[in-house]
């Protein structure tokens, strides 16, 4: 019934997490295609946490990665990045976590970002006082207004800050348009343009100051990908297109990547007709967005009905077809945090699982 199964589905419990790891293998070289070649990428790893995905991107020549956690950094570390952005303001005893790194791994160039005076100012007495350079890149808000700050004189002297205070080195600039998510192509990319110009002004700014720049350009997200690899010497951040998911395919139908990540749930009940009830709760599916947050290609006119923490509802005509015990196929319609649930994940290969992985890096703490 399913365009998508795997032959030993009899033998993995529900529900579970796949991982196709030959449409990962087909993803990685899209990706490296767009960007340019591999020295291009500086990937996000939230999407997939994983040490085994961060040693196929390495294989691959993609050596500069981007991570949200210091848990995610040092998995990154661990399975062999070896240029890793921590691409959120570390403070408190985040700041003390980021330096502890930076000692346990001196072969890794670690970078930070940073968009505020006193954090910098506390970064910069912590890596004094440990024997350390934090290089940092200031984090420009370019219409999200998340984080960052906005390009302008107060980011000029953000700047200056970074390059005259003792523990700290400039490492350029950090951009990142995650508002940018127009269907119609031609309409992000006018957006991008028009919020890379408070990048360019930045640019203008810092060589009108006189202050030293190297030339290290952060940018976008999955959905401004393409857009951002047309700029010679930016360094793209993709995160989500190595797995892929149902909201992305469904709102940038120009990037063609596959789908890599599959949620196996089985029906546990049929209350009513024309109804049947999934092991596929909140705990297993991101559950942040309305409905659908998962989508079931064996069953195109599936209506969730109710949602609650192990249990999955579905209306559709197709019931009277699946007895208690079917296997149903679903793609995560956000798959970041859908990963982020699972303490272990089903590797695939060639539609077969192979042995369990943990998710190593949903934890907050390795060792650090």
């Amino acid at each position: 019934m399913s365009s998508y199964r795997i032959e030993n589905e009899s033998s993995i419990p529900s529900p579970a997490l796949l991982i196709d790891l030959d449409a990962v293998d087909e993803n990685l070289r899209r990706m490296i295609a767009i960007a340019g070649g591999p020295e291009r990428l500086r990937t996000h790893v939230k999407t997939h946490k994983l040490p085994q995905l961060i040693q196929a991107q390495v294989a691959l020549g993609i050596t500069k990665f981007k991570c949200a956690t210091i848990a995610e950094a040092e998995m990154t570390a661990l399975a062999g990045g070896l240029d890793i952005l921590l691409a959120m303001p570390p403070v408190g005893p985040n700041a003390g976590r980021f330096l502890e790194l930076m000692r346990r791994y001196p072969s890794v160039t670690w970078l930070t970002i940073a968009d505020d005076a006193d954090a910098l100012a506390q970064l910069a007495a912590a890596a004094t006082a440990a024997g350390l350079t934090a290089e940092v890149l200031i984090d420009l808000d370019i219409g999200q207004h998340r984080t960052g700050i906005a390009p302008g004189s107060g980011a000029v002297a953000l700047y200056r800050m970074l390059c005259e205070t003792p523990g700290l080195a400039p490492g350029g600039l950090h951009a990142y348009d995650g508002h940018l998510h127009q269907t119609n192509l031609e309409e992000r990319t006018a957006a991008c343009h028009a919020a890379w110009a408070g990048v360019e002004q930045m640019i203008r700014l810092l060589a009108d100051a006189g202050l030293p720049f190297p030339a290290r350009l952060v940018a976008g997200g999955t959905p401004t990908f393409p857009i951002h690899a047309q700029r010679p010497g930016v360094e793209c951040s993709p995160g989500t297109c190595v797995l892929w998911d149902a909201g992305y395919a469904k709102k940038l139908p120009d990037m063609e990547f596959r789908h890599a990540a599959w949620l196996l749930t089985r029906v546990i009940s049929r209350p009513v007709p024309g109804e049947v009830c999934l092991d596929l709760g909140h705990k297993a599916v991101a559950s942040e967005m309305s409905h659908p947050r998962v989508i079931f290609p064996e069953l195109p006119d599936a209506n969730a009905i109710g949602h609650s923490e192990e249990h999955l509802v579905l209306k559709t005509a197709r019931a009277g077809e699946l007895p208690v015990g079917s296997v149903l196929y679903g793609i995560p319609w956000h798959v970041c945090p859908t990963v982020a649930l699972h303490s272990g994940c089903y590797p695939v290969r060639n539609h077969r699982a192979l042995d369990a992985w943990p998710v190593t890096a949903r934890a907050r703490t390795l060792q650090v």
